[in-house]
């Protein structure tokens, strides 16, 4: 997912459009990963960037994507730019202590 969403509207406040981008990422997040997983993935993963504009978007993960798209409208930004890509997650063990 690749959008820029207005974080300016003339009847809706700035607030409720992050409410609503949040959302949109969130039910994004839950319908990826209720996709079938090809053989020997143990997860879907995601690639995230969020920010005013493509080229100022700063590369997260995927938890403080909800916290980055409420910092943009702090900061003053009138846009905000969201990518997720979806790649695959392969378990691996902890190293044991001796």
């Amino acid at each position: 997912m690749k959008k820029t969403f207005p974080l300016t509207h003339p009847k809706k406040k700035p607030e409720r459009l992050v409410e609503a981008i949040r959302a949109d990422v969130n039910k994004y997040l839950k319908r990826e990963r209720n996709k079938k997983r090809p053989d020997g993935v143990d997860f879907w993963d995601f690639d995230c960037k969020v920010g005013v504009t493509m080229d100022a978007a700063k590369t997260l993960h995927v938890t403080e994507v909800s916290k980055a798209v409420g910092d943009v409208l702090a900061d003053g930004g009138e846009t905000c730019y969201v990518e997720l890509t979806t790649i695959l997650g392969k378990r691996s063990k902890k190293p044991q202590a001796d």
